[in-house]
């Protein structure tokens, strides 16, 4: 139903967290640094973030998306910060590639 409310022009979409800009400080793990970016969804906020780290001068960025929802950006943001650790613990720069 809500793909059919999208479609029609009812519903709300995604947009890119409360305005566009980052939730808390950026966090520094491994050498990584991990932005949170929760945006609106369905009248709550879903976990996303914006991992970057700089390789051979280079900046390398890949952006984290989860299904996780909470009602607040803030806890969003401490689920990003959080699901940002395990995947660099898990697969260190194999996620720019």
């Amino acid at each position: 139903m809500s793909f059919l409310k999208r479609l029609f022009g009812g519903g709300s979409t995604a947009t890119t967290q409360a305005d566009g800009k980052p939730v808390g400080e950026a966090v520094e793990h491994k050498g990584f640094l991990i932005q949170p970016t929760p945006f609106s969804e369905d009248g709550q906020y879903q976990t996303c973030a914006m991992i970057s780290k700089e390789i051979d001068g280079t900046r390398r960025e890949h952006r984290l998306v989860r299904a996780d929802r909470f009602p607040s950006a803030e806890l969003a943001a401490e689920q990003a910060v959080r699901k940002g650790r395990q995947v660099i613990d898990e697969q260190g720069e194999a996620i720019f590639g």
